[in-house]
């Protein structure tokens, strides 16, 4: 058997990101963090922003549900976000026709929950009514104090006008209508009865209690979740920390809208299709149907981290689950878990970054620190045999689709490793059970390479 060459990995053109741990656990050990997870439908899902944070910084634990692999999906659109550059309130700023969407998600649901259409238009139209900005930045440089607006009862409501055309842009600045000597400093709290809309809208005592049922009932679908404005006097410091809190972030966004009449000639010259201005504005209003991004961790991953770190606790429902009960669990979910985890489990301690490897038919992938350092290196599938190298193989393979899979990895840039987990004869069952199985299972390797006659030849010619 011929040995295999060892080739170093590939690493990206372009890094935007520096490395800062292998593992989401501290050496000293004086910031040490259990995050939690929860089994939803068979997958293990991370919803704390903190915890997400952790562990995919450090380690590259999971991936973004609403994204390729860091999850950083954002509802804001990138290109009205670069128009409106010189306003910097640290919330999204969606087009108004991906706002009606939102709110026809909502009204939805809201129809599946039994209210009728005159009730759910009451309900969203008092939700999603303009309300007043909490948050603006100009200009840095001269920017003094940094305050939270809430809109008052009988003031008009807070905008951004812009000017766009095709010859010059103009800068952002506030309406002289937001000077107002009336609005109250306030801050994005999670106390409901400092709602900015419930002071604005209407008093009566029927619109309220349709407001309220509403909430209620449609909590569990992630929309009309009140934030709310609390009002009391704060430092600056606590209001910015506040406003940039990804949840309140969420439920306020700006709206990019034309004023009414906005098409209108600079002047009355005769080039009169040339001078049309179109005028637009930021309007800031409640978002009926928030979307959350959360981590998503393999099962192998998981349990790495609940068995070999300790970082980890996952819970189904209330209760929260110990390492034989996942590892039953997980083993039912996924026949060949206990096969792919001990591969992980191996390569993890190995320095390597292993993550899911079902885009290129094989069960994983080795990266080098971490998947935006380096590509791939290997593609790996691992099978689990006795002393014999005998065995119920998971995927037999035959020499043709051998081939079809070497051929596939190498036109990755990638190698295709055998990874055999071989276990005692005289194991059973009943050992497999629990995870303290690992300490008597060997590992071996094997590199599958292509063998090429004339490149052989030439090579034994020259030697």
């Amino acid at each position: 058997m011929a040995e295999a060459v060892f080739h170093p990995p590939r690493r990206k053109r372009r890094v935007f990101e520096s490395y800062e741990s292998p593992f989401p656990v501290d050496v000293g050990g004086k910031d040490f963090r259990i995050c939690q997870a929860e089994i939803i439908n068979n997958n293990v899902i991370v919803r704390n922003p903190e915890d997400i944070e952790q562990l995919y910084n450090k380690g590259y634990f999971g991936k973004g549900i609403l994204s390729r692999s860091r999850p950083v999906y954002s509802i804001s659109d990138p290109l009205l976000v670069t128009k409106w550059q010189g306003t910097n309130t640290n919330m999204p700023i969606i087009a108004s026709k991906k706002y009606q969407c939102h709110v026809q998600w909502a009204k939805s649901i809201l129809q599946e929950q039994g209210f009728d259409d005159s009730s759910v238009t009451k309900i969203l139209e008092n939700y999603t009514k303009p309300l007043e900005l909490p948050f603006l930045e100009k200009d840095r440089a001269e920017q003094t104090s940094i305050s939270c607006n809430r809109m008052g009862p009988n003031t008009e409501n807070t905008e951004l006008s812009r000017q766009s055309s095709t010859d010059t842009g103009k800068a952002v600045a506030l309406s002289p209508e937001n000077q107002s000597e009336g609005y109250k400093k306030a801050c994005l709290e999670g106390d409901p009865e400092f709602d900015p809309v419930t002071i604005c809208g209407s008093k009566e005592q029927e619109q309220s209690d349709l407001k309220e049922r509403a909430e209620v009932c449609s909590q569990k679908h992630g929309f009309l979740v009140n934030c709310g404005c609390k009002a009391e006097d704060s430092t600056e410091q606590r209001s910015c920390e506040m406003i940039k809190s990804k949840e309140c972030a969420l439920e306020y966004v700006l709206v990019q809208e034309e004023e009414e009449g906005s098409l209108c000639p600079e002047d009355d010259s005769a080039h009169l299709q040339e001078n049309l201005v179109k005028k637009e504005k930021l309007v800031c209003r409640r978002n009926p149907f928030r979307i959350f991004e959360y981590l998503q961790l393999s099962l192998e991953e998981a349990f790495f981290l609940v068995y070999a770190l300790g970082c980890l606790s996952i819970y189904y429902g209330e209760e929260p689950l110990t390492i034989l009960k996942l590892w039953e669990i997980f083993s039912d979910v996924k026949p060949n878990f206990k096969t792919t985890y001990m591969a992980y489990h191996y390569f993890r301690s190995k320095g390597w970054v292993p993550k899911v490897g079902l885009k290129y038919g094989t069960d994983l992938l080795l990266y080098r620190k971490g998947p935006p350092f380096y590509h791939a290196s290997y593609s790996v599938i691992a099978e689990l045999v006795d002393d014999n190298f005998e065995g119920s193989l998971r995927r037999p393979l035959s020499w043709k689709s051998l081939s079809g899979l070497n051929r596939t990895t190498v036109n990755a840039s990638k190698e295709l490793m055998l990874c055999y987990l071989i276990r005692p004869s005289e194991m059973t069952e009943k050992e497999m059970s629990t995870p303290e199985c690992m300490k008597k299972i060997k590992v071996q390797e094997l590199i599958v390479s292509r063998w090429v006659s004339s490149r052989e030849r030439s090579e034994h010619d020259e030697l």
